[in-house]
């Protein structure tokens, strides 16, 4: 069995794991997608009513990306077959399998949450000092703004500029990495986007109106 074929389907199945719902499910005996927006990311688990589960939910879906990623190098250093460049692109793969899997999960119908911490988590297990960088862009933001989404969007944006301006002989697989996460990341903040744009988004710590949550 390739180091592809079961680095990937772990991946997914590391990143479908509902840690919100799950969190939420077990402390509190309700489904979270009936609470805010629906989703179950860390912001509305935080916005309701938890705080302490929300953060346990963000460490949580961090590590279940960053565990994917170091899983499929350590797959690779161990299958004796694929050099530094071939692991980095599996790495990738591992990388995006993650990220859909915590968007599209199978348990709960593939209707999932947004990426931004899985996919945070997958970059920093990538590169430490890009996923410094993508941090950086979402504290100062968030500092200014108070706006999860906004931040979430602006750190996504910063991801391709960061990686295609200081990686070097980055490979298609790795380049298609470091464009296809951040842009469903945003896609996926389609009603945020058209809430900044009219006004009506909630700041992170105050009261969101029903489903109008990040």
């Amino acid at each position: 069995m390739t180091p592809w074929l079961i680095s990937i389907p772990l991946a997914y199945l590391l990143g479908s794991i509902p840690f919100g719902y799950l969190l939420v499910r077990t402390f509190r005996k309700e489904d979270i997608r009936a609470s805010g927006s629906g989703n179950i990311g860390a912001t509305n688990v935080a916005r309701s009513g938890a705080p302490g589960l929300g953060l346990a939910t963000l460490v949580l879906d961090l590590g279940k990306g960053s565990t994917a990623v170091i899983a499929a190098f350590l797959i690779a250093r161990h299958s004796g077959v694929m050099d530094r460049s071939h692991a980095f692109d599996l790495a990738m793969g591992a990388a995006i399998a993650a990220v859909l899997g915590h968007i599209f999960p199978v348990w709960l119908g593939f209707r999932g949450g947004k990426g931004v911490a899985t996919a945070m988590g997958v970059f920093l297990a990538l590169s430490p000092v890009l996923g410094l960088f993508i941090l950086i862009v979402f504290i100062v933001v968030f500092a200014f703004s108070r706006y999860v989404s906004l931040s979430s969007i602006v750190a996504a944006a910063s991801v391709p500029i960061f990686a295609l301006r200081f990686g070097h002989n980055l490979s298609n697989i790795v380049r298609f990495g470091v464009i296809f996460i951040p842009l469903l990341v945003i896609v996926k903040h389609h009603e945020n986007i058209r809430r900044l744009l009219a006004g009506t988004e909630s700041r992170f710590g105050s009261k969101p109106t029903p489903k109008a949550a990040t």
